[in-house]
This record gives structure tokens, C-alpha cells and sequence, in this order.
């Protein structure tokens, strides 16, 4: 229930794996490479047929060959079934695209990391830090330092969720930012304030902690994008669109969509704990996407298709560079995959939502081997049963679509990286 509640091109050619379970397999692959992507349609098909998964799209891109497959359809109650252009609402994988455009300014020197976010966030200046994290909100200390753009990317700003020893504890810190509707962890319902509103409210609570000394979730990632629009002096998703999805070719992506693809958004399903049964839930009805957010989240606010963020995926796999063009400097991308906590903030930041990884800019980054791959494996998780990684070390890709959020903690997610990771050896 915890996790639940936590969220309500590249060459080669393409191998589609249909609904069914027929697999053609790219140009040039092997026998063992087809033997592992039929293993992980037929793992993902058994989950539909299961009642755990309604559908996805998933797709394994591994040194240029590039695999496609769908199963299940967008819908219970619907036979349309789920097609590699489905848009999905991605949730938290909208971090890793909004630190990437923040490094883009920073390389424009309209940010430095080392810099007080003061400059262009006054509401942030001069913050109070709470004695203890369930204190009333009077009983707090001077911060020790202001909080840096650094800090923001890497959650380290002293604001997050919290998830021990309940998720978000009636805590006085966590009830008041309720009642400002500032909507700090969950992507919906959506808050009504727009960015202005939303810094100036947020601006009158105090920090849990003090500035770069922990790690946590979400909140540093809805302060970034506030950051980036002011830094550029334009809205968050014109700076996007801009810098990132028209130069990518990511043509279906963004905080709304035509009516058209929005009318395409699968439904959203979670078990009912009464039961026990994948049930529709009412978070983000597709006509939410035909008109612009009044705060356009930098923390789950993105809507994409599988193509689109493949896209982006490659481009970080290529240090910066797209189709010959290079957008972002090796040394930008190199930090946003690198692992920036402390052992000690590692162990500080609990078994969830990292569990066992470390953090870059916006993303996770593996800092032990695991089922999936050795150290240096990146990407991260969206609450709606998205999932995407890279491994450099191996030039591979696995990312998966779907709007079924049990898919990420029945077992699904972890199921679908360790296959995909093992499909072409």
C-alpha cells in the first residue's frame, strides 16, 4: 500500500514482438538474442494473462539493433490492443529529462552549480531547518548554508518525501503542505497553483534538513523546473521543446498532448485492496492533457511514447551527441550518471525508493553489481508503471511502458530489467 500511494534514432533495424507472441527479430541477431526476447514477451504476456499487468510496450536496444514488443491492451474493458506509439503519462521519468536541460543552461552559464538558487528563487533565501523532522513548524534553526543548484539535482536540498516510519506521516511540515495544495509527492491530482504561486507558498516552510546533507525524493525535482524556467526567462515546456524534444525528434512529448493522442492514453490501473483485482483509478483523465498544466511538473509532469524517450535515452548512451550534433557536453552527461551521494547519504536515504542504488542528476545510478548489470547502470522509474535504464558499459537499453502501477512493485519491473538485461548476451 506504501508504494502504491507513492504514485498514484539509433541504427539498426527493428524487431517487433506482437501481442500474440510471434517474434521477428532485427537483422543480424542471433539465435541465444531470440531465444531471450521471446523468454521476456512470454514473461510479460504471462502477467497480462495473470490479471497483474493490463498492457505495456517495451523495447531492448543493444549495440544498434533495436527490439520492439507490446502485449495486453490499453484498457480492461477494451480490445484495442497497446501499439508502439501509445503515449503513456511517463511520471518520474520526467527527472532525468528535466536535469538534462538543466546542465544545458548551466553550459549556457545561466546557472553554475556551485551557485545559491537565491538568485533566481528569493522565496528560497535565507531557509529555516526544523529541529526534528515531526517538530512543530516554529522550531527551527538558521540553515547552515543556502541551498545550491547542485543541491536541487541532486536531492540534497533538505525538502522531500518521506517514507519512514509511514509514508508521509501526518508531521506538521507534511499536513501544511497539503493545505497550500502544494502537492509534494503524488503527480495527482494536479495542483492548481502556477509556478510563481507555487515558489512563493513553498517558500513559507521550513527545511527538513539541512542543505547537501540528505537525500530526498521529489520535492528538489519540482524546485528545478521552477529554476530552469526562470534561468531561461521562458516557460519550462517552451525550454524543453526547444533545447531537447525538437532537436531529438521527440514529436510526442510533452506536458500536453492534441486531443487526438491524448484520447489514446491507456487507462490507469492499481489493485483494489478490497479485491484484490486490478481496478481503473481517476488520476489524469485524458482531457487533462488537451490543455496546459497550470504548473508544469519537473517531477512527473511528461507525457511520452516509447520512441520518443527512446530517443533520449540514446543520446545520453552518446555523451550529448544526436545524430552527429552534439547538445550536451560529454563532461555534462558524465555528471548527471555519476553517482553523487556519500556512502553515509546512501545509507541515510533507506531501503526505498533507491534501494541499494545511488543518484546522480535526476536519476539513479547502480553503484554495486546486481541481477541487472555491474556498476554504472542509470535510469530511473515512473509511479505509473514506467521503467527505463541504460548500460553504458554494455550499450544497452531496456525501457518499459505501462500504466499499471502494481507493475512496479509486484515484481514486473524488476522481472522485465533482469530479461532484458540477459536477452542478448
Amino acid at each position: 500500500m506504501l508504494r502504491r500511494t507513492l504514485l498514484t534514432a539509433a541504427a539498426g533495424a527493428v524487431g517487433v514482438v506482437t501481442g500474440g507472441g510471434a517474434v521477428r527479430a532485427s537483422a543480424g541477431t542471433g539465435a541465444s538474442c531470440r531465444a531471450g526476447l521471446a523468454d521476456l514477451h512470454d514473461a510479460m504476456a504471462a502477467r497480462v494473462a495473470r490479471g497483474q499487468l493490463v498492457g505495456a510496450v517495451y523495447l531492448v536496444a543493444h549495440r544498434g539493433r533495436r527490439h520492439v514488443g507490446t502485449v495486453g491492451t490499453v484498457a480492461l474493458d477494451s480490445a484495442e490492443p497497446m501499439r508502439r506509439a501509445t503515449p503513456f503519462r511517463i511520471a518520474s521519468l520526467t527527472k532525468p529529462i528535466v536535469a538534462a536541460a538543466a546542465m544545458m543552461l548551466v553550459e549556457d552559464g545561466r546557472l553554475a552549480l556551485d551557485e545559491p538558487i537565491d538568485r533566481l528563487l528569493p522565496e528560497l533565501a535565507d531557509r529555516r531547518v526544523l529541529t526534528r523532522l515531526d517538530a512543530p513548524l516554529d522550531r527551527t534553526v538558521p540553515a547552515a548554508r543556502p541551498i545550491t543548484v547542485a543541491d536541487v539535482l541532486t536531492f540534497r536540498m533538505g525538502h522531500g518525501m518521506i517514507f519512514e516510519p509511514s509514508f508521509q506521516p501526518p508531521y506538521p511540515i507534511v499536513t501544511r503542505g497539503d493545505e497550500l495544495r502544494l502537492v509534494l509527492a503524488q503527480p495527482d491530482p494536479r495542483t492548481p497553483l502556477d509556478p510563481d504561486e507555487w515558489t512563493r507558498r513553498f517558500g513559507t516552510l521550513p527545511l527538513m534538513y539541512q542543505p547537501g546533507t540528505r537525500w530526498q525524493y521529489n520535492t528538489a525535482a519540482l524546485v528545478l523546473g521552477v529554476l530552469i524556467a526562470r534561468a531561461a526567462r521562458r516557460p519550462l515546456g517552451d525550454f524543453l521543446h526547444d533545447r531537447l524534444f525538437r532537436p531529438l525528434g521527440m514529436d510526442h512529448t510533452g506536458f500536453t498532448l492534441p486531443r487526438a493522442e491524448a484520447a489514446r492514453l491507456p487507462g490507469l490501473y492499481a489493485t483494489d485492496p478490497a479485491t484484490g483485482r486490478l481496478a481503473r483509478q481517476p488520476g489524469s483523465p485524458p482531457r487533462e492533457w488537451t490543455r496546459p498544466p497550470a504548473f508544469p511538473s519537473g517531477a512527473s509532469g511528461l507525457a511520452s511514447t516509447l520512441d520518443d524517450y527512446a530517443a533520449f535515452s540514446r543520446f545520453l548512451l552518446d555523451r550529448g551527441v544526436h545524430h552527429g550534433r552534439r547538445l550536451l557536453s560529454a563532461e555534462s552527461v558524465r555528471l548527471l550518471t555519476t553517482n553523487q551521494l556519500t556512502p553515509a547519504q546512501l545509507a541515510e536515504a533507506g531501503p526505498y525508493p533507491l534501494t541499494g542504488r545511488g543518484w546522480g542528476y535526476g536519476m539513479s545510478v547502480s553503484v554495486v553489481p546486481d541481477a541487472i548489470s555491474q556498476p554504472g547502470r542509470y535510469g530511473w522509474e515512473g509511479g505509473y508503471g514506467t521503467v527505463w535504464f541504460n548500460d553504458p558499459n554494455r550499450d544497452l537499453t531496456a525501457i518499459a511502458l505501462t500504466q499499471t502501477v502494481d507493475f512496479l512493485f509486484n515484481g514486473g519491473a524488476d522481472e522485465f530489467q533482469r530479461l532484458a538485461a540477459a536477452a542478448c548476451p
